[in-house]
């Protein structure tokens, strides 16, 4: 167990509140925390944790849309690609120590070091510099457009004009870090004892499989406007024990509802379940260095074909998704796309994908052995079973299943130990390009299947230059098609949120984002 030890609530957290724990939340949050540094991250549920530690330089509102954070203002150049952001004199981290823009060049320098191995470092590739110093390509960190005018001042220059920018700043990769506590520390600066956080809440203690624990931070700017004293992040892997537990009493807000329990739940707790879209989808990666789908895109389109989505949603996940025959989920400014065979009938894509399955050199005398890699969940684990079983009626594919925890799930999905795995992406902003760079030839171990297609590359880097909206929507809507084409992907749907919110808590909003930082929350007495 990782407790906070007294000096540090002697010198962070004194503030009779806490001690007293007057008001606990207790949040399910899916999967256990692979890390909260927030450079090595890259899950949801660590996302959730991070979003109420640190702050950026601009945050999201109750109903996830952005507002002023750290920044209280700042001011856009005429070509777009100069930010002057101006920081809250007030600023501090949790420990009293002033927040200066030195922290945010510190935090963005870490971020893209090329020792930090970040998955997630090309979030920020669109700031001058940042690409080629990830890429080790430049060694001095002073070249990326990152610069403290004055400790309330930051320039962020970037290579392009950039529209979702500032969206973008929400990100947790884009959150400062404590410089004081980072060189004290080092890698284990994110433990309880050494942590110093700007945002509405501090940790306070994490068990393993058990809980993160958070404190109210009170020298966060919005202290006395936030509510709750405590927060229990809670690991919930297993839907139906969740479930029981919030039936309980035991957890206030649930991190999902198992799929085969949604109808009941809908009527049974009718006033408190909660369904909305998401802008995320649910996907198969397949890995394009195993032999079998390596140069055999017939082969990956007729697994594609093979699944009826409509099915696999009405009554499998049965949560309302949007069966999903393009990558892009509904976002703003953009026209989605979709594979061709999605106008033809069940019958047609069933012909086809056996036709495609023949002509990749497989059939009865030589079926087609594979294994899913899935995370640990009771929906992941119906849906890959659901999966296998259709594969094995329309085409005869042999079909294993696996499924690892969280943590070693990742490390066999980054060293590419998979034939096909379960993935999802929720999107980092409301912008298709937060979906389409993720099969971008040099972004890296994000980049599951290990696509590369140079004329992808090409459209990509158009759209990121691009300063007129319509070409730079059509190019990325182009660039799509290929994508599709290729299959290096099967998209399943596009996803919805489902959380049981009890009748006792205050403030909560839905939002595309699924984002509902606790310092919004209230609880009733």
């Amino acid at each position: 167990m990782r407790k906070l030890p007294r000096l540090f609530l002697a010198l962070c957290l004194t503030y009779a509140p806490f001690a007293l724990a007057e008001t606990v939340l207790k949040r399910g949050n899916g999967t256990e925390p692979e890390t909260l540094d927030i450079h090595q991250s890259s899950g949801v549920s660590e996302a959730n944790i991070q979003r109420d530690m640190f702050e950026g330089l601009v945050t999201e509102d109750a109903v996830g849309k952005l507002q002023p954070g750290v920044a209280e203002k700042w001011e856009i150049s005429a070509d777009g690609k100069r930010y002057t952001f101006h920081l809250r004199k007030d600023s501090q981290w949790s420990d009293g120590i002033a927040l200066t823009a030195d922290d945010f060049v510190y935090a963005y320098q870490r971020a893209l070091a090329p020792e930090t191995a970040s998955d997630y470092a090309f979030i920020l590739w669109p700031i001058a510099g940042a690409e080629a110093f990830n890429k080790g390509e430049q060694k001095d960190p002073d070249s990326i457009g990152v610069k403290a005018v004055d400790p309330q001042t930051l320039e962020i220059t970037l290579k392009a004009p950039t529209s979702y920018f500032l969206g973008m700043l929400m990100h947790p990769m884009a959150f400062p870090i404590p410089k004081h506590a980072v060189e004290k520390a080092g890698k284990d600066w994110i433990k309880p004892e050494n942590i110093r956080c700007n945002g509405a809440y501090c940790l306070s203690e994490w068990t393993p499989q058990a809980h993160v624990k958070l404190l109210k931070n009170p020298h966060y700017r919005r202290a006395a406007e936030v509510k709750i004293d405590s927060v229990y992040y809670i690991p919930t892997e297993d839907q139906n024990s969740e479930l029981k537990r919030y039936r309980a009493g035991e957890i206030d807000i649930t991190y999902d509802v198992p799929s085969d329990q949604i109808k009941t739940v809908a009527q049974d707790y009718a006033a408190e379940f909660h369904s909305t879209p998401y802008i995320g989808t649910y996907y198969y990666a397949l890995n394009l260095e195993n032999p079998a789908f390596k140069e055999n895109p017939k082969l990956r389109r007729a697994l594609s074909l093979a699944l009826d989505r409509d099915i696999l949603t009405e009554k499998i996940t049965q949560a309302g998704e949007i069966p999903a025959w393009g990558w892009v989920p509904p976002v703003d400014n953009y026209t989605q796309q979709n594979m061709e065979e999605k106008s033809l009938d069940k019958a047609a894509r069933t012909k086809l994908a056996q036709e495609l399955y023949a002509e990749s050199g497989y059939g009865a005398d030589k079926p087609l052995g594979l294994e899913i890699l899935y995370n640990t969940s009771d929906n992941n684990k119906k849906l890959a079973i659901a999966v296998a079983a259709m594969w094995k009626q329309t085409l005869g594919v042999k079909t294993n299943l696996r499924n690892e925890e969280w943590k070693v799930y990742l490390s066999s999905r980054k060293q590419k130990q998979f034939q096909v795995v379960r993935s999802s992406w929720i999107g980092d902003y409301n912008d298709a390009h937060t979906f389409l760079s993720l099969f971008k030839s040099d972004v890296g171990e994000m980049n599951t299947s290990g696509y590369k297609n140079p004329e992808f590359d090409r459209l990509m880097a158009e759209a990121e230059t691009q300063t007129d909206t319509k070409k730079r929507q059509e190019a990325m809507e182009q660039a799509e098609r290929i994508l599709l084409a290729d299959t290096p992907i099967i998209p399943i749907y596009y996803n919805t949120t489902q959380h049981l919110v009890s009748p006792k808590i205050t403030g909560w909003e839905n939002n595309v984002m699924d984002v509902h930082p606790t310092q919004y929350l209230g609880l009733v007495p």
